[in-house]
C-alpha cells in the first residue's frame, strides 16, 4: 500500500512538471503586451531617456507606426526582449537580420560592410528612415523610393569630412546633380537611373570587383538595362566584341560617355558633343601609339583627321562638318573589312553622301586621314612634298616680292619728291578693272583660306567666328571669281589688239636678269646708272 502511495506521488510530480514546462510558458508569453499597452506609455511626447549623456526622445507616432511597411506587427515581434508592461529595463537594440537575414548578408559582402568603419558605418535606418515609420520602396515618401535615392545617398556622399575620412570625395555626389541623370531625375522622372541602379541596393562592390555591376566588364550589361537598343548594338561592334574577349583596353559606355557627370551629347560640355568627340574623347585611345604596338590598329587618327578640311572645319566652330562619329558611326563602330562597317568601301558612298548627296564612287577614293612623318603612300608622300615645296615658295615669292617693291618704292617716292612728276597712266581702264578684280579675289581667298587653316586666330574670328559657313561662302565665291578673272584676261588677250600687245610686251626676255642686278646694285648705291627698261621691268614681268 505504501509503495502503490509512492508511485503516485511520483507520477504527479511528473505530471506537474510538465504541465509546468508546456502551459506555464504559454502563459507568460499571453502576458506580454500587446501595441496598445505599448502606446500607452510611448504616445506621450514627453517621454524621453538618456544614451551617453543626451536626452532620447522615446515617442512613437502611432499613425506613422500604423502607415509604415511594418504596421501590421506588434511592438514585441521587433522588441523581442521586452515581456511586460510596463517595463523597468531599456529594450536592446533591434536586429534586423532577425527577419531580413538575406539582406544582412547581402551588406556583409558590399563596401559598406568591408571598407567602412566606426560610428560611420551606415545601419538600416540610416537609409530606410526612422524606425518606426519605415515605408515600402514603392511609396514615394519613403527615402528608398527610386527618385529619393540620390538625396538618401548624399547624406553621406555629399558630406566632404564624413566622405575624406573613408580616404573618398563627394565628387560623384556632385557630379551625378549635374549630370543628365540626376536633372531628369530632380524634375520627378522615374525612368532615370539613380545610384541603385548602377551600383545596386543592399551588395555594393568596388569596381575592380568582378561581380560588381560597375566593373569595367560589366558595364555594358549595366546601362543596357536602361538602354538595351544601343547596348546590343555596341556589343557587336569592334569595341564591344574586344570587351567581350577580356582586352579591358577597349572602351565601354562609361570611357566615352563619362560616369557620374554624364551629359547629353548635345551639351557642349559632354565628351561626346560635336566639338569635342575627336579631341577629348576618341584621340584618348586612337592618337597614340599605345593601340599600335599591342594590336597593329594605326595611330595619329586624330592628329591626321584634324589637318584634313573637315578637321579644321570643326575646329573652327563647324556644327557641320564631319567628325569620327560621322563616318565611323556612334555606337555600331566596325573595321573597314566588315561589309556592315559604314567605311566598308561598298558602303563609302552612302557615308559620304550623308553631308555630300550624289556622291559617287570615285569621290570616296579621297584619303581622309593622311598618314603623318613616317607613312609611306602615295598620296601622304605627295601631300608631304607639296608641303615642303609650297611653304618655302610661299616665303620666298611673296616675301622676295615684297623686299624688292620696298626697295623700289622707296626710291620712286624719294624720286617724285624731288622732281614733281606727274603720274604716267600705264593701263587702259578695262586693265585696271582686270587687275582689281584679281587683286580683291586673291587676297579674299588668302584671308579665308588662313582662317580655315588656323581656325583659333583673331582672323577665323572676323570670319564668321564659330559659324564655318561664311568663310566657306566667301572662300568659294573668291575661287570662282578669281577663275573668272583669269578667263577674262585669256579672252581678252585673244580677242582684242590691245591685249596681244600687252601679253607680248610681258614675255621675257635675256636683258631681264642682268636688268634684276643691274637695279638692285643701282638702288643700293653701288651703280651709277639706271638701267633702262622696255615698257614693262622684269619685276612687272615675273608678276605677270
Amino acid at each position: 500500500m505504501k509503495v502503490r502511495y509512492t508511485l503516485c506521488c511520483t507520477l504527479w510530480a511528473l505530471l506537474a512538471g510538465l504541465l509546468v514546462q508546456t502551459i506555464m510558458p504559454r502563459a507568460c508569453a499571453q502576458r506580454k503586451p500587446d501595441s496598445a499597452q505599448c502606446l500607452s506609455c510611448h504616445s506621450d511626447s514627453t517621454l524621453t531617456t538618456e544614451e551617453q549623456g543626451k536626452p532620447v526622445s522615446l515617442f512613437v507616432d502611432s499613425k506613422k507606426l500604423e502607415h509604415s511597411i511594418h504596421g501590421s506587427l506588434s511592438c514585441v515581434d521587433c522588441h523581442k526582449d521586452i515581456k511586460e508592461s510596463p517595463h523597468t529595463d531599456a529594450p536592446k537594440k533591434v536586429v534586423c537580420a532577425d527577419c531580413h537575414d538575406d539582406v544582412q548578408q547581402s551588406l556583409r559582402h558590399g563596401m559598406h560592410a568591408n571598407t567602412v568603419t566606426g560610428s560611420n558605418t551606415p545601419g538600416c535606418l540610416d537609409c530606410h528612415g526612422g524606425p518606426h515609420q519605415i515605408l515600402a520602396a514603392s511609396d514615394q515618401q519613403s527615402p528608398v523610393s527610386h527618385n529619393a535615392i540620390p538625396a538618401t545617398c548624399g547624406k553621406c556622399h555629399g558630406q566632404k569630412f564624413l566622405m575624406a575620412s573613408s580616404g573618398q570625395g563627394v565628387q560623384s555626389y556632385l557630379s551625378y546633380q549635374e549630370s543628365v541623370h540626376g536633372k531628369a531625375t530632380a524634375s520627378g522622372k522615374t525612368n532615370a537611373a539613380v545610384c541603385t541602379d548602377c551600383h545596386g541596393a543592399h551588395t555594393i562592390l568596388a569596381p575592380n570587383d568582378a561581380h560588381s555591376p560597375i566593373n569595367k566588364f560589366n558595364v555594358p550589361k549595366t546601362c543596357g538595362q536602361c538602354h538595351a537598343t544601343v547596348a546590343d548594338t555596341y556589343t557587336q561592334s569592334i569595341h564591344g566584341q574586344a570587351v567581350a574577349r577580356g582586352n579591358g583596353m577597349a572602351p565601354v559606355c562609361t570611357d566615352c560617355h563619362g560616369i557620374h557627370s554624364i551629359q547629353s551629347h548635345l551639351d557642349p560640355a559632354s565628351p561626346v558633343s560635336e566639338q569635342n568627340l575627336a579631341r577629348d574623347t576618341c584621340a584618348r585611345c586612337h592618337e597614340g601609339v599605345k593601340l599600335s604596338r599591342e594590336f597593329g590598329i594605326a595611330g595619329n587618327r586624330v592628329s591626321s583627321y584634324m589637318d584634313s578640311y573637315h578637321g579644321l572645319a570643326a575646329e573652327g566652330g563647324s556644327t557641320v562638318a564631319a567628325n569620327c562619329a560621322s563616318c565611323h558611326g556612334v555606337h555600331n563602330i566596325l573595321p573597314s573589312s566588315d561589309p556592315r562597317s559604314t567605311i566598308n568601301h561598298a558602303n563609302l558612298a552612302k557615308t559620304c553622301g550623308q553631308c555630300h548627296p550624289g556622291v559617287t564612287q570615285k569621290f570616296t577614293e579621297t584619303k581622309v586621314h593622311i598618314g603623318g612623318a613616317s607613312a609611306r603612300d602615295a598620296a601622304t608622300v605627295a601631300t608631304r612634298w607639296v608641303r615642303w615645296i609650297y611653304l618655302p615658295l610661299i616665303i620666298l615669292v611673296i616675301g622676295g616680292m615684297f623686299l624688292h617693291n620696298v626697295v623700289l618704292w622707296r626710291a620712286r617716292a624719294a624720286k617724285m619728291r624731288r622732281l614733281h612728276r606727274p603720274m604716267i597712266v600705264r593701263m587702259t581702264a578695262q586693265q585696271r578693272a582686270q587687275h582689281l578684280v584679281l587683286l580683291l579675289s586673291f587676297i579674299v581667298l588668302v584671308l579665308t583660306g588662313f582662317a580655315l587653316r588656323f581656325p583659333n586666330s583673331w582672323l577665323a574670328q572676323i570670319l564668321g567666328g564659330e559659324s564655318e559657313k561664311l568663310r566657306s561662302i566667301l572662300h568659294r565665291i573668291a575661287g570662282v571669281v578669281l577663275i573668272g578673272a583669269g578667263l577674262w584676261h585669256i579672252v581678252y588677250v585673244l580677242i582684242t589688239r590691245e591685249g596681244r600687245k600687252l601679253f607680248l610686251d610681258f614675255l621675257p626676255s635675256g636683258n631681264d636678269i642682268a636688268d634684276l642686278f643691274r637695279t638692285m646694285a643701282w638702288h643700293l648705291g653701288l651703280r651709277k646708272e639706271k638701267p633702262a627698261f622696255g615698257r614693262f621691268n622684269y619685276a612687272e614681268k615675273a608678276e605677270y
